[in-house]
């Protein structure tokens, strides 16, 4: 075998999807780069699933964004 082919073990193919929580989540799914909406089709959609690291950031954000909708926003006493 040359170094610029090897065997193919089946798993050389990495089937993709759109990842089905930032597209529920985030506002602006539709506007993100094709690449950076795709999750690994083996994996659920989480943030460590994502093609790149721009999906992984942008998924951190949307799932922030629903940690804080969540939760109301705590007014803190004020002190001194």
């Amino acid at each position: 075998m040359d170094r610029f082919h090897r065997e193919s073990h089946g798993q050389d193919t990495r089937n993709g999807r759109e990842c089905q929580f930032c597209s529920l989540m985030d506002p602006q799914f539709s506007q993100r780069k094709a690449i950076d909406r795709l999750v690994q089709g083996k994996l659920p959609d989480i943030a460590s699933a994502h093609l790149t690291e721009d999906g992984y950031v942008q998924h951190r954000i949307a799932e922030l964004r629903k940690k804080r909708a969540q939760y109301p926003a705590v007014e803190l006493a004020k002190t001194a």
